[in-house]
């Protein structure tokens, strides 16, 4: 991911980064869900009010029970947010109602969707939607039982766009896939635009093309499916052109439905597809690890080593996603994004580091985690990977524990032999906080050393920039070809904020924030 962060940017991303994705997801469509029965009470949206509450419950207990029993049954932590969410997506796409047969309808539509959780998932990771399952299994079944209802959408109401839109950017703001669903969005309406113009030409009626371009953009599901659905962590695929490609084959599907005999290929089913694009691009990216040590880097930097279960495949400077079920988690969930410190090569030793300064419930969680105990790994993401062409002259940022992703990158070379023109600016706050000195030293590469005081015994190549606050003069200072190089920053957003004058000169800007744990 290429991108040049502006300081209001990097706060909001960073503010939510505090909250867990499901808390803010199910915030979210809380929200939506409040601006919904207010139309419903001035009768500008399908469903009335009491269909809506009605339908609400019916869902909520549908889903919440079937997963309590299937955590039950599996010993698996309960996830009362998950099920609340998968209820609250369906609720908008499905048609809500009060009659007997239609409500047994959303109980079968919410039970499949959880269901599938467990069902249709393969080493953590959800291979479909759960509410594109459910709604999908109930326009099947409703084939041969029509009173139990079909998927409707109604959530595409010009009405509801503007909560939507905004809900959906911070949502996608928060996970950084807004360029994903962008593209998405404009190849679905764009492909709708044109199926819409053909049907009413073939029908002898005249185009009106701003109001055909208004219908498809505003009163079509476009924003919410990507917003709310396409973009699900577990169901994309690692790497952000794999994420285009999921993007370009919904976008089409769902812009011009096909008819498979009696049933539509419409919105939910163009996402399962999709669905199982993501899934052949990411086979191998969850896995299991066994703790097997534990060691303090530098006086708040913590590493933790573990043996992977099995091979799986990862880039160097990409990051995992680490599950640790533990009661009454904070607000932030269960779940955490490491980069990964060891290579490739290292496999099946895996290594990760965090700075231990916090006491969240996930990090007291992590500690009283036994040497032997097993973690799993939900799934390997990011495009934090350095250029394919060899010669490209480098420059890498790091902040404190943000040197992580590069000690990846930085023992991939030395394993595989490669020589490259890099040079690490690496920003501490005292000398001491220098994490993986012999990793670095033993990658050969040039290090300029930002800290208060002064390091000792420094290897060979390395400098100090002295004690002042680095800044985008001091980046120029230290690294004056900053220009002919392709940069790297791994850090806080706010040290990404500060170095933007002087990073907005170089070839190319590729940025790792984080808001930490």
């Amino acid at each position: 991911m290429s991108a040049t962060l502006t300081a209001g940017s990097t706060r909001v991303r960073g503010l939510l980064g505090r909250v867990s994705m499901y808390r803010l997801v199910l915030a979210s469509l809380g929200l939506l869900t409040l601006t919904a029965l207010a139309l419903a009470f001035a009768g500008l949206v399908v469903p009335d009010p009491l269909e809506l509450v009605v339908s609400a419950v019916v869902l909520a207990a549908a889903c919440v029970v079937t997963d309590l029993v299937a955590q039950s049954v599996l010993r698996m932590p309960r996830r009362l947010e998950s099920s609340l969410i998968t209820a609250a997506i369906l609720l908008f796409v499905v048609r809500p109602t009060v009659e007997p047969l239609g409500l047994v309808g959303l109980v079968l539509a919410g039970v499949a969707a959880s269901l599938s959780k467990y069902v249709l998932a393969w080493r953590g990771r959800h291979i479909f939607n759960p509410a594109a399952t459910g709604a999908a299994v109930l326009t099947i079944v409703s084939v041969w039982a029509p009173d139990l209802g079909v998927s409707a959408w109604w959530v595409g109401s010009p009405w509801l766009a503007g909560a939507v839109l905004v809900l959906g950017v911070l949502l996608l703001a928060r996970t950084d896939r807004l360029a994903v669903v962008a593209v998405f969005w404009v190849v679905a309406a764009l492909v709708a635009f044109v199926r819409t113009t053909v049907q009413f030409q073939s029908a002898g009626f005249p185009v009106d093309v701003p109001a055909v371009l208004l219908q498809v953009a505003f009163s079509s599901p476009f924003l919410f499916l990507g917003a709310f659905m396409l973009s699900e962590p577990l169901t994309l695929p690692p790497r952000r052109r794999q994420q285009f490609v999921v993007a370009l084959v919904v976008g089409v599907l769902a812009g011009w439905p096909i008819a498979v005999g009696d049933i539509t290929l419409g919105q939910e089913r163009a996402l399962l597809i999709g669905n199982l694009v993501a899934f052949l691009f990411c086979l191998r990216a969850a896995v299991r690890l066994r703790l097997e040590g534990r060691r303090d880097l530098t006086p708040t930097v913590r590493e933790l080593t573990f043996h992977a279960a099995r091979s799986f495949s990862f880039s160097p400077g990409q990051y995992l996603e680490l599950d640790v079920p533990h009661r009454r988690p904070d607000a932030r969930g269960t779940r955490r994004e490491f980069s990964i410190a060891s290579a490739p090569e290292d496999l099946p030793t895996v290594r990760i580091a965090f700075k231990d300064g916090s006491q969240s419930s996930y990090k007291r969680a992590l500690a009283e985690v036994p040497i032997g105990g097993t973690l799993a790994v939900t799934g390997v993401w990011g495009d934090f990977v350095l250029p394919s062409r060899p010669t490209s002259p480098v420059l890498l940022v790091a902040a404190g524990i943000g040197v992580t992703p590069f000690v990846s990158q930085l023992r991939h070379l030395a394993a595989t032999g490669q020589r490259r023109d890099v040079v690490l600016v690496y920003v501490v706050s005292e000398a001491s906080e220098l994490a993986f000195r012999d990793d670095l030293a033993a990658s050969g590469i040039p290090v300029v050393v930002f800290s208060r005081d002064e390091p000792r015994d420094l290897p060979g190549g390395w400098t100090w920039a002295g004690p002042d606050r680095v800044d985008a003069g001091a980046l120029l200072r230290a690294v004056p070809d900053l220009a002919e190089r392709a940069a790297y920053v791994s850090g806080p957003p706010r040290l990404i904020s500060t170095l933007a004058p002087a990073l907005a000169k170089a070839k190319s800007l590729t940025t790792d924030a984080f808001a930490g744990y």
